[in-house]
């Protein structure tokens, strides 16, 4: 069955595209009174918003939530937490970089949250920052490298996960000892109540081929981004390439999303939030790419670039076309998160799943 998951807002939420003029969740405009004591007694926290967008996401029957990596936003690995905590059947994608930490101890804390969540963590594991972001985390890996190190990562946070003691064959390393280039790891592996759990699926992206032989190699799914050419010809090279390695790699995609009840209402809505930062430019239908495809996303606050625009049933159509292209998961956003999830949940997902999703479908 095809996945459909939500990326959670990261810098708080509000109907406007202008960066500041978020009022919800602490992120600029007007701010919450925060005494230095329990915020919940006559207050609502900035989590208090992120934890009504986790429960919307799980109510209006989507499948589950990513935490997205932000240097400049809330921490994912927090949010990801809060989210398991606040959620019953959802799954929970928390998005770190490499370099959050070392293998074992990323893999020692998802263990604790797998117990939480009954298996419901993943992961994905974000390579293609760039080597400023790199440099900002005072990291020196940066280039090609970074991908050599997050394939080392994901094999030594599997073998603790899985192996007692964990050596790592094909490595230098003897019965108790994983030596790699950037990993050194010591009598490891999970014993008590850290084994035993299921190990979180992987989810990675990018489109050079060292993220694509990446996946290949270690991945579950693959999030690709829409370009203007389409993604045909990036998913084909990692089918191809996983196919070799006699592994399959599910593929995903991350889409914006305006949808409303007709084609018309849904630009009117995209117009008056590119007109917030662009109140001198070219109406946004400059940037159309055609069907249904709209290209100016990242210019109102969102990470991807292209996404979609249309009725509920131009939407559905789409992503229709994108399932019978090979694309199993979905990764949607919108703004403001709450009242983009009930129309999805309320007037897209049954139209986008050819079998019908409702609450009892889902979690049975």
């Amino acid at each position: 069955m095809t996945e459909f998951l939500w990326r959670l807002t990261s810098r708080g939420d509000g109907r406007h595209a202008v960066p500041g003029s978020h009022n919800r969740g602490g992120f600029g405009g007007r701010r919450t009174p925060t005494p230095a004591t329990d915020l919940r007694p006559g207050n609502f926290g900035p989590f208090d918003e992120l934890s009504q967008i986790v429960l919307a996401a799980e109510l209006a029957g989507l499948d589950g939530v990513l935490a997205p990596y932000d240097p400049l936003g809330e921490e994912s690995w927090i949010v990801a937490g809060g989210a398991v905590r606040d959620t019953r059947y959802a799954a929970v994608i928390v998005e770190f970089h490499p370099s959050f930490g070392t293998p074992v101890y990323a893999a020692k804390m998802s263990a604790t949250l797998q117990r939480i969540a009954a298996g419901r963590l993943s992961w994905r594991l974000r390579v293609d920052t760039g080597d400023a972001d790199a440099r900002s985390r005072g990291d020196k890996v940066v280039g090609t490298d970074r991908y050599a190190r997050a394939a080392e990562f994901l094999t030594v946070a599997r073998g603790v996960w899985n192996e007692t003691p964990f050596a790592g064959a094909g490595f230098k390393g003897t019965d108790y000892h994983f030596e790699g280039e950037y990993f050194d790891v010591v009598d490891g592996g999970f014993r008590s109540i850290l084994s035993g759990l299921p190990f979180p699926t992987v989810y990675l992206s990018g489109s050079s081929d060292e993220a694509l032989d990446l996946s290949a190699r270690h991945g579950d799914v693959h999030l690709f981004s829409e370009t203007v050419e389409g993604v045909a010809e990036a998913v084909e090279r990692l089918r191809s390439r996983s196919a070799a390695r006699g592994r399959v790699v599910r593929t995903g995609l991350e889409l914006p999303i305006v949808a409303r009840e007709s084609e018309d209402e849904a630009w009117a809505r995209v117009e008056r939030q590119w007109r917030e930062v662009h109140p001198n430019a070219e109406d946004a239908r400059s940037l159309d790419l055609g069907g249904g495809r709209w290209a100016g996303f990242s210019e109102i606050g969102y990470e991807q670039a292209i996404g979609l625009v249309g009725s509920y049933e131009q939407v559905a159509q789409k992503i229709s076309d994108y399932e019978a292209a090979g694309i199993d998961s979905f990764v949607f956003d919108g703004r403001p998160q709450i009242e983009e999830l009930h129309r999805i949940g309320e007037h897209l997902l049954f139209l986008a799943d050819p079998v019908g999703r409702t609450l009892t479908e889902t979690r049975t």
